[in-house]
């Protein structure tokens, strides 16, 4: 099953490290954030990754290009012009790196991939939040209930689109207000391959008219978790991933 994770955003609201690099490439503990969300979805034993790009491609591409050099012991003999590689930890991932372009939306992002995820069940996410959910049990949920779409519900005080849940089908998502319940879309999404039918082009907002009618329609559920969620969104959540990283407390890692 393919994975398809956002990462080409602008990264406007931690501009102090995103001028220089996508989001989702910004470090955590020595490791782009990118890199914690794979291996998440590693331990569950989902490798096949589609990641899309747009905002500063190159840095992702030159990440993977150079991916088994970065994790490895390396001998270069000069003289010789040779290369020789000791210690390696490689992963079992197959990364597709799509460019959907520097302004394309949400939507129109999961639209362009559409050829690489083909006529299959896929899980979705974004390049800048990191969980702890139980990925089997998502899964598990999603196939019970015949929807099209489930997103991973989570109690968290952020910036993002209410739910309005009755049992666990979403029957209301909208823009938040000041007077709301933290219950938000937290990413970590398993879609069948009709959400496509909901995307137009790229100006598509996935989290607005597609959710929003997959919603009216009956066709959007939610696997509630309540355990660990974080999006990395300022410099201030990026500095509190740090310190439970050092810790050696950081609840995401399952690995």
């Amino acid at each position: 099953m393919k994975v398809v994770i956002l990462a080409g955003g602008f990264g406007t609201r931690i501009s102090e490290e995103s001028h220089l690099k996508p989001k989702p490439m910004i470090e955590i503990g020595g490791e782009p954030i990118l890199w914690h969300i794979m291996k998440h979805y590693s331990r569950y034993g989902f490798n096949d990754f589609v990641i899309c790009l747009g905002y500063k491609s190159f840095v992702v591409k030159d990440y993977f290009a150079n991916y088994y050099l970065h994790t490895s012991d390396v001998t270069f003999d000069i003289k010789n012009n040779t290369v020789k590689y000791m210690k390696s930890e490689n992963e079992p991932w197959k990364v597709t790196l799509a460019e959907t372009g520097l302004n394309t939306m949400t939507g129109g992002r999961i639209l362009r991939v559409k050829d690489y995820v083909g006529d299959e069940t896929f899980m979705m996410t974004y390049g800048d939040g990191v969980c702890d959910v139980d990925l089997s049990e998502l899964l598990k949920f999603h196939r019970s209930h015949g929807k099209i779409a489930t997103l991973t519900a989570v109690p968290a005080v952020q910036r993002f689109g209410v739910l309005g849940i009755d049992g666990n089908q979403v029957n209301q998502f909208r823009e938040k207000r000041d007077d709301d319940s933290s219950t938000i879309n937290g990413g970590f999404m398993v879609l069948e391959p009709e959400v496509f039918k909901y995307l137009k082009d790229d100006s598509t907002v996935f989290e607005r008219e597609p959710l929003e009618t997959l919603s009216r329609e009956g066709q959007l559920m939610a696997y509630r978790h309540y355990g660990y969620w974080q999006c990395m969104d300022t410099q201030r959540d990026k500095k509190n991933l740090e310190e439970l990283w050092d810790s050696g407390k950081a609840p995401w890692k399952t690995w």
